[in-house]
């Protein structure tokens, strides 16, 4: 079984297990051993799939304001965690592989492991609603006709990026791409950084 296969079944589990609740304040019950790469994706899925719901809650034309601002705040911090989860998978990975020496000829892949795996876990949630969307009773013929050709560009897409993730991983197993990463230097939460931040600070 394929490495995004593994994953792919991991996301959609994370998706169905939020899906039993639907609740973005339902906590995690990850099924996974602490410490292992599944945990690590199921954790990183579920976080997707909550963020996902805040995103339609918050874009509710008739939400309070305050409500939005927290809402936005939680956003923010959902994606602080995300990324962070993120470079810590990749941290994984840098570690599976530590022992391999690039060829001398070796490239850089233009995202990190992580980062396609990261796109891997949106597109499990595309899926999935777009699939609704795709099987809703209450949708006109119309509606469901154009959502199932939009389901099937996206699990079109969902074999290309599994190739192209299988892929580069081969390709570092064989020492044909070389694994690098960088931390992602986020400005706007750093109070160092943030002008409007350290500017406020100041006064």
């Amino acid at each position: 079984m394929s490495f995004t296969s593994t994953a792919w079944d991991i996301f959609s589990k994370s998706v169905e297990d939020y899906h039993n609740n639907d609740d973005i304040d339902f906590p995690i019950n990850n099924p996974y051993e602490k410490g292992s790469l599944e945990q690590l994706l199921y954790a990183k899925n579920w976080i997707d799939t909550v963020q996902w719901h805040l995103e339609d809650i918050i874009r509710d034309e008739n939400i309070d304001p305050v409500d939005a601002l927290k809402l936005k705040r939680r956003i923010d911090a959902s994606n602080q965690q995300r990324t962070d989860l993120v470079e810590y998978i990749d941290s994984w990975f840098l570690q599976k592989y530590q022992n391999i020496t690039p060829k001398p000829d070796a490239k850089i892949n233009t995202e990190t492991v992580a980062w396609a795996i990261d796109r891997l876990s949106i597109l499990v949630l595309k899926v999935y609603h777009m699939n609704q969307e795709a099987t809703r009773e209450s949708a006109s013929d119309e509606h469901r006709a154009k959502c199932t050709e939009k389901l099937n560009v996206l699990l079109e897409q969902k074999n290309d990026l599994s190739q192209g993730i299988d892929f580069l991983l081969e390709e570092i197993e064989k020492g044909n791409v070389k694994i690098k990463t960088y931390k992602q230097m986020k400005m706007y939460n750093d109070e160092s950084l943030n002008p409007v931040l350290y500017q406020k600070s100041k006064n």
